[in-house]
């Protein structure tokens, strides 16, 4: 089938748009990785059956002997290459982008994750969207990521995304309840929690379906004790297919949907999600702690974590610098009063730099409780822990004083890409997770290794302390083929010190292009056969976003990387 044909084949078929002009297939060729990848069409569908209209189509045609696939996309803000594809996007923005319901369910909480309320949502809502309706009802989605302010709610649930907030909270996986999604065949259905009975009744089903619940039921019991063994340690993964996260060994019941929460679009394309939310805390106090010796970050973590704060973040002096030089282009885009108002609050800060007293990390230990004097007591618990070690600490106690700090953690990404010119941000080992107990050990291996490539790049270091989950980003010039190198030498041997420490090689940006072809060294021959098995039994014609989660390789990284900024 030629490109031309599949156009207008799906121009045919579809309500929306289908557009291949040169504008979209560009900007649909990059998100915020490595790489660049030029698809062949661009849809944006008007509902669920144009949706399982194009996934029909594209079946029918790679049945027919046509090489084609297909990925979804909402805002593009993914950091792995997970929705590039040379087939055809899915582009969910454009009009599949309404907050269906926000209601409270009138549950009890008798711990601070427990749903209190619900939303039903399409994958297309930019998460800023999806909050001001939820923030209605006081509630909120607590695994929303850093980039709050750009990211959509489909690779929120692609991803299994887990922010700042996740140390008390979890991630997407413990909020996704039930999802309507479309098969590989086109087949619309719904996945939710199902009894032992009701997946007998789906098991019976002659069509894919009935195939996929068959499998995926003889491969959880079947392989068991290699799925718990093989089951992530760390309190954050996004690495592999969650197979552990499939059944409820208290009811046994089955819900795939919290499968396809993490797939990155490999095994269905979800166009409805009911997500559990929860009822935030209303006071807030936070203890920022300015740590000059690196060497005491294992103590500081130690003594904090007993105090239970409900975030527990972290960023790095170049962030730091950054941040107080390109500050007015931060102010800018906030209104003139609250831009006032931060420019004043940064005072103290930009003094700091400017009298080379920078710190080698921010940590921000944030404390959330039901009234102003418990958040405000746990603070000082925190701060008190801390007597005796080397370090700055003020406690800031309400939201608007911690602003500036949460401004400066959730837009660091989004700094080093905008205004460095000449070095690209250049995430490829910048999302992996370990157990904090063993950062007197890992830290210094890690120390060693970055510092044997310091002629390649510098790096920032932001991400989330309390869960062992680093955020290390390298600053590169793509354009010398000695540094793309430095890509596919330096990750595997990261990854060996962070497996080698119990840890997993993504806690949140997922596996994409540039971590599927580690997952073999992640988790092992076995575990990859049955990563194998479910891919082939979700789409057996492999035109779900191949190359992600299954059948990745080395040499796609190298194909697809930029070669400049």
């Amino acid at each position: 089938m030629t490109e031309y044909d599949l156009k207008q084949e799906l121009s045919r078929r579809v309500k929306g748009e289908v557009k291949d002009d040169e504008a979209t297939l560009a900007k649909n060729s990059r998100d915020t990785s490595l790489f660049e990848v030029r698809p062949e069409l661009v849809v944006c569908p008007k509902d669920a059956a144009d949706v399982a209209a194009v996934v029909k189509e594209i079946y029918d045609a790679k049945r027919a002997g046509a090489n084609i696939c297909l990925a979804g996309r909402s805002a593009g803000t993914d950091m792995s290459g997970g929705p590039l594809t040379p087939g055809v996007v899915i582009s969910f923005t454009e009009h599949m982008n309404r907050v269906l319901d926000v209601a409270r369910s009138g549950a009890q909480a008798h711990a601070p994750t427990d749903p209190t309320g619900y939303a039903v949502t399409e994958p297309g809502v930019y998460y800023r969207d999806f909050e001001r309706e939820t923030l209605k009802e006081n509630l909120i989605l607590p695994s929303y990521p850093a980039s709050r302010e750009l990211c959509a709610m489909g690779g929120i649930v692609a991803n299994n995304s887990g922010g700042e907030r996740t140390l008390e909270y979890g991630k997407t996986e413990n909020y996704i309840e039930e999802m309507d999604v479309v098969l590989s065949d086109g087949t619309q259905t719904t996945f939710k929690p199902l009894s032992p009975e009701e997946v007998g009744d789906k098991k019976r089903q002659q069509d894919l379906e009935g195939a996929i619940y068959r499998e995926m039921d003889e491969l959880l019991t079947k392989h068991a004790d290699v799925i718990a063994a093989h089951t992530p340690r760390v309190s954050k993964n996004s690495a592999g297919y969650a197979l552990w996260n499939v059944r409820d060994f208290t009811t046994g019941n089955m819900n795939l949907a919290r499968l396809v929460c993490g797939s990155q679009g490999t095994l269905a394309l979800w166009t409805k999600a009911r997500l559990g939310l929860v009822t935030p805390k209303e006071h807030r106090a936070m203890l920022v702690i300015f740590l000059s010796d690196l060497a005491i970050l294992p103590e500081v973590v130690k003594r904090v974590l007993p105090t239970k704060p409900e975030s527990f973040e972290s960023y790095d002096d170049k962030t730091f610098e950054l941040a107080v030089r390109f500050l007015p282009d931060m102010l800018r885009q906030m209104g003139w009063t609250r831009a006032v108002r931060l420019g004043i609050d940064f005072i103290p800060e930009a003094a700091m730099v400017a009298a080379g007293g920078v710190p080698k990390l921010v940590l921000m230990a944030e404390f959330a409780e039901d009234s102003t004097a418990e958040a405000d007591r746990k603070a000082v618990a925190a701060k008190n822990a801390l007597l005796g070690l080397p370090i700055r600490t003020k406690i800031e106690r309400n939201e608007r004083e911690s602003e500036k700090f949460w401004i400066v953690r959730r837009e660091s990404f989004s700094l080093l890409r905008k205004n460095l010119h000449g070095l690209y941000a250049s995430p490829f080992i910048d999302d992996f997770v370990v157990p904090p107990e063993t950062y007197p050990t890992f830290l210094p291996k890690l120390d060693a290794l970055l510092d044997q490539y310091k002629s390649h790049f510098i790096y920032t270091i932001a991400g989330h302390i309390g869960n062992g989950n680093f955020h290390i980003i390298p600053l590169m010039d793509l354009s010398r083929k000695e540094n793309r190198e430095v890509v596919l030498e330096l990750a595997p041997k990261v990854y060996d010190l962070v497996i080698g420490a119990g840890g997993t090689t993504t806690g949140e940006h997922n596996d994409g292009i540039i971590r599927t072809p580690y997952l073999a060294q992640l988790f092992g021959p076995e575990m990859e056969a049955l990563f194998e098995r479910t891919k082939n039994a979700f789409d057996p014609l492999n035109i779900l976003n191949p190359g992600k989660k299954v059948g990745g390789t080395f040499e796609d990284i190298r194909k697809d990387m930029i070669t400049g900024v």
